[in-house]
C-alpha cells in the first residue's frame, strides 16, 4: 500500500519528515478533511498534485494565495512551503499524490528530465498551478490525478505502470500552461523565503518555551519590524498570531492521539496558564479542549467500527 497518514510531520526546517511512498515507488497518496486537520506549513522536494472531492480550499504556497472548489485541483511545485485550510463551515476532502519528480522523469540524464522536468523544477514563476475545472486542459489534469489515486488504492496487478503513466500525462496536460521562466524572484524573495524557514524552524524548536518577538527575528538575524513583514507578506499573519496557532495545532495533535491531562499538554504546547489556554484554544478550534478531545475520541471509535464491519461483512 502507498497510502500513508496525512498528519504533518517537520523537522527544524520546516520540511516534512514523511517519507513519501519508497525508493522502489516514491510516491504516496493521503486524503483528508481539512474542517478537522487544517494542513500546517511545510515543504518537501516532491511535487504534489491535489484534486477537491468537496468544499472550498484556500491555499497558500509562500506569498502566493489561490482558491478552488469540488472538482477543481492543484499542482504545487518541488520545495515550495505551503499550507491549506478550509473556506466555510462545511468540510473540504481532498485527495493528493506526493511524488518525486524522478517516478515520471527517470534518471536526470533522461530526455524526460531534461526537457520536461527541469524546466517545472527549476522555475522560479511557476509555484502553484491552479487545475480549475472550467479549462479542458485542468479537466484532463485532474481526470489523470484521480485515475492514479484510484489506481493506488485498487493495487490491481500493474498498479505502478499506471500510476506512472497517468501522472506522466498529467505533467504533460499542465505543461503548456507553466509560466514562462522568468526571474521573478529578487533577491529580496528568495532572502526572505530563506529567513522564513530559518524562524519557522526557531518557533517549531521552541514552541513549548516563553517566546518573544526579538528572540524570533533574532534567529533569523533581522530585526523585528522586518520579521513582521516577512510573516505578513508569506504568512499573512504576525509572528505571535502564527505562534499562538501552532501551539494550538500541537496540542489538538496531543488532544486526540494521546491520554495525556489537558493541563499537561497545554503546559507542554507553551501556555502556563490553563485559562489562557483554554481561552486561546477556542478561539482556533472553536470549543473547550475537553469537547475537541471528546470529539475526535470519538470520531475515531466511528472510524475503528466501520473499519471492523466492513471486514466482517467480505465473504
Amino acid at each position: 500500500m502507498i497510502f500513508q497518514d496525512c498528519d504533518i510531520k517537520t523537522n527544524s526546517n520546516g520540511e516534512e519528515l514523511a517519507v513519501h511512498g519508497t525508493a522502489l515507488l516514491p510516491a504516496a497518496c493521503y486524503e483528508t478533511n481539512l474542517a478537522s486537520k487544517p494542513v500546517s506549513w511545510h515543504w518537501h522536494d516532491e511535487f504534489e498534485a491535489v484534486i477537491i472531492l468537496e468544499g472550498t480550499v484556500s491555499l497558500s504556497v509562500g506569498a502566493t494565495q489561490v482558491e478552488a472548489s469540488a472538482g477543481s485541483g492543484f499542482f504545487i511545485n518541488s520545495g515550495m512551503l505551503h499550507s491549506a485550510c478550509v473556506i466555510g463551515e462545511n468540510g473540504c476532502r481532498l485527495r493528493s499524490i506526493v511524488f518525486h519528480p524522478r517516478l515520471t522523469g527517470g534518471s536526470i540524464d533522461s530526455i524526460f528530465w531534461q526537457k520536461y522536468l527541469l524546466s517545472i523544477i527549476e522555475n522560479p514563476s511557476l509555484d502553484v498551478l491552479v487545475l480549475s475545472d472550467d479549462q479542458t486542459w485542468g479537466t484532463d489534469a485532474v481526470k489523470c490525478i484521480a485515475e492514479a489515486w484510484n489506481a493506488a488504492e485498487a493495487e490491481a496487478f500493474g498498479y505502478e505502470f499506471v500510476m506512472r503513466d497517468l501522472l506522466s500525462r498529467m505533467i504533460l496536460d499542465i505543461f503548456p500552461h507553466i509560466p514562462p521562466y522568468r526571474s521573478v524572484l529578487s533577491d529580496k524573495t528568495i532572502r526572505n523565503n530563506e529567513r522564513m524557514k530559518q524562524m519557522l524552524k526557531y518557533m517549531q524548536e521552541h514552541f513549548s518555551e516563553e517566546l518573544t518577538l526579538d528572540e524570533i527575528a533574532q534567529s533569523a538575524s533581522i530585526s523585528k519590524s522586518e520579521c513582521i513583514r516577512c510573516f505578513k507578506n508569506i504568512v499573512k499573519t504576525t509572528p505571535i498570531q502564527y505562534l499562538k496557532q501552532y501551539r494550538i495545532q500541537r496540542a489538538a495533535e496531543l488532544l486526540a492521539s494521546t491520554d495525556l491531562k489537558i493541563l499537561q499538554i497545554g503546559t507542554v504546547c507553551g501556555f502556563q496558564e490553563m485559562s489562557y489556554f483554554a481561552r486561546t484554544f477556542r478561539e482556533f478550534q472553536h470549543c473547550t479542549p475537553l469537547q475537541y478531545r471528546l470529539k475526535h475520541k470519538k470520531t475515531a471509535l466511528q472510524e475503528e467500527h466501520i473499519k471492523t464491519s466492513s471486514i466482517s461483512t467480505v465473504p
